[in-house]
């Protein structure tokens, strides 16, 4: 099966991101607005008990955070994706280093950029518009990052929650 670890923002922000998901991108309906921490990966049952153990140390010994969101950005050239740009801070880099340790897989793909995929596969010309409006506004938004999910991917595509993790719980 294969599983990844994401946090959801409040349901404030996945509204905003929805306005501009439900006509830029095409896994809208396959998973939430989402701030992705580890990229997907295979996993068996016996191994997954072991990564909700190691999951749940890692909540445990980490600090609740803010995140901040100010302007969209994007990976173009590389592709032609739009995002809510989440302001890097320490806290994002030390939680996904702890997210590749131990059993847990140490596959990393791309360097991580926190943000919130709001247009993906879209034509040069529509990325060339669509950013270059985007990229005018001002966003102002900031919410306390309290717990992060452990999700699964079904049959038909979509994600969903195994099991949701707080922050800094005793």
């Amino acid at each position: 099966m294969k599983y990844g670890i994401a946090i959801f923002p409040s349901k404030e922000l996945q509204d905003l991101a929805n306005s501009f998901r439900m006509r830029y991108d095409p896994h809208y309906a396959l998973i939430p607005p989402h701030i992705t921490l580890k990229e997907p990966f295979e996993g068996r049952n016996i191994e997954i008990e072991t990564i909700v153990k190691e999951l749940k140390e890692v909540a445990k010994n980490t600090e609740p955070f803010l995140m901040k969101i100010r302007k969209v950005s994007s990976f173009s050239p590389v592709t032609n994706t739009i995002y809510l740009k989440v302001e890097p801070i320490q806290e994002w880099v030390d939680l996904n280093e702890r997210l590749h340790t131990g059993s847990l897989p140490e596959d990393q793909t791309y360097a991580f950029v926190p943000h919130i995929t709001i247009a993906q596969k879209l034509s040069d010309d529509e990325f060339s518009d669509v950013f270059g409006s985007l990229k005018m506004q001002e966003f102002n938004l900031e919410e306390k990052i309290t717990r992060f999910q452990l999700m699964y991917q079904l049959e038909n595509g979509t994600w969903t929650v195994y099991e949701t993790f707080t922050l800094n719980k005793e």
